[in-house]
């Protein structure tokens, strides 16, 4: 039976001596981001789109419940982390937690995308609120115990980046996949008379709701049965003695005590902020400002398994030539300031009408996200590293703390993303339930200028942040082998 680990800091300890990690357990291992791609991409790309401009709900409510998910989703992650790095049980501290998530969480996915036909606003907003909660919650019980995985499954500081590159790529792929799936498959099939663009027929919400649950639970079973093997390899905490919330904190404050900790949390604080706006917008942008269709939208989003594949490659290559700091410093500046530059070309009449200006946003896009992806398996490779750091100081294994905390950030504040794009929404204008033919040129080009300067300062303050972090890979090799040395001993 789990139960929570207790004596004061002992050392963490793996059960014995890990063989290499084969290529079918770094595989299913990465499959494991697939559910949190597709549901990152529906909440992201299509929720606030769906709540808002076809079952018609308010769009300031849809922003207040996405919200209210977020911050109770962002509660759970500390909570789920800590009792992850302590739990004890004979499937070790990890798995417990997947083969719980799978199939609940696939459920609540569903029911988020069929609220009752016809319900008011106070119906629509209560089912909302309280199925999005669900979901994030326990996806939270998927998610942080397995990306706290791959500081286990890893230790050297160039195969962390390489390892999280598989998962990130898969992770992006899957969700990818789905939203792509539905431009180019499921919305012209929803495309009727009475609703010309099937984006904004509920009826496709359904499907893709099934299609949604089903890879979701899929992927999260895969995953667990797939790494479970690696289990008598992983660490096990030793007992402790009794946790106390008191002491639960303390032992919290201790381990996150850093200043290379701090900057990642502050970065990943405003780089959360940033990523809640520009998902919120980017389809209100492809469909009113740059007025694509579904079909190009399609051809847009397919192109992000290129960007996968670019920022998969990236990643390890630049830990290995620049280390992980200065290469996503860099990528970071690069893909920050060439994201927003095709809209301000066409603001300034600099850009050609189609198709030039389509081919002009594909071509960029790809790059850019591909930058982004990179930048973004290089921020979680850096926290990986600072769990040897802080288990040097502490004498604690502590993975699922640090994670945790960055997805306590980030959910805290992404929905502070959401909640502004819905208010720039509403300062430019732009009336619920209305079709792009509807919109006037000024309406659009208002919500583009307003986004530009918001989303630019938002990143260039993550990157100025994040220059704060120090740990190098000399700092990482020393740590391991100070750990190996109490270990032997």
């Amino acid at each position: 039976m789990a139960t929570l680990a207790p004596a004061p800091n002992p050392p963490a300890v793996p059960v014995g001596r890990a063989p290499p990690l084969p290529w079918a357990t770094r595989l299913a291992y990465g499959l494991g981001a697939v559910a949190t791609g597709v549901k990152n991409q529906g909440f992201a790309y299509f929720l606030l789109l769906f709540y808002g401009q076809v079952v018609g709900l308010d769009a300031r409510l849809v922003g207040l419940a996405l919200f209210i998910a977020l911050v109770a989703d962002a509660v759970s992650d500390p909570v789920v982390a800590t009792w992850s790095d302590n739990l004890r049980s004979r499937w070790g501290r990890r798995h417990p937690f997947l083969y719980a998530a799978a199939l609940p969480v696939a459920v609540a996915f569903y029911f988020v995308w069929n609220p009752p036909p016809g319900a008011s606003q106070g119906v629509l907003f209560a089912w909302l609120v309280t199925f999005a909660v669900l979901v994030r919650l326990l996806m939270t019980l998927h998610e942080v115990p397995s990306i706290a995985l791959a500081p286990e499954l890893v230790a050297d500081y160039d195969g962390r980046s390489a390892l999280l590159s598989l998962r990130t790529f898969l992770g992006w792929s899957g969700g990818n996949l789905m939203t792509v799936l539905m431009f180019a498959l499921i919305f012209p099939v929803f495309s009727t008379a009475a609703t010309p663009d099937g984006q904004f027929n509920r009826e496709a919400y359904t499907l893709y709701a099934a299609i949604g649950s089903g890879t979701i639970a899929t992927a999260i079973l895969v995953s667990a049965l797939g790494t479970h093997g690696r289990i008598p390899h992983l660490f096990q905490p030793l007992p402790r003695g009794r946790l106390t919330p008191k002491r639960l904190v303390a032992e919290m404050v201790e381990t996150l005590a850093s200043r290379s900790f701090a900057a990642l949390f502050g970065a990943a604080l405003l780089g959360a902020v940033a990523s809640g706006l520009a998902s919120a917008l980017a389809f209100y942008l492809y469909t009113y400002f740059w007025r694509f269709s579904a079909g190009q939208v399609a051809l847009l989003t397919s192109g992000v398994f290129v960007s996968a594949a670019i920022g998969g490659l990236l990643a390890p290559l630049v830990t290995r030539r620049l280390g992980k700091k200065r290469g996503a410093i860099l990528m970071g500046l690069a893909a920050f300031l060439g994201s927003p530059l095709p809209i301000l070309l066409r603001l300034a009449g600099l850009l050609p009408e189609a198709p030039w200006a389509y081919w002009a946003v594909l071509a960029a896009t790809i790059v850019d996200v591909g930058l982004i992806i990179g930048f973004q398996i290089l921020m979680a490779s850096m926290m990986a590293d600072l769990v040897e750091q802080a288990e040097v100081r502490t004498g604690r294994r502590s993975e699922g703390l640090f994670f945790g905390a960055v997805g306590f950030a980030g959910k805290l504040v992404t929905g502070l993303g959401v909640t502004a794009a819905s208010l720039l929404v509403a300062a430019a204008g732009l009336r619920t339930g209305a079709s792009p033919a509807e919109v006037p040129r000024a309406v659009s080009d208002r919500l583009a200028a307003l986004y530009v300067p918001t989303i630019l300062a938002l990143w260039m303050g993550m990157i100025a942040v994040l220059s704060l972090y120090r740990l190098r890979r000399e700092d990482h090799e020393r740590n391991l082998r100070i750990l190996a040395a109490r270990r032997g001993a």
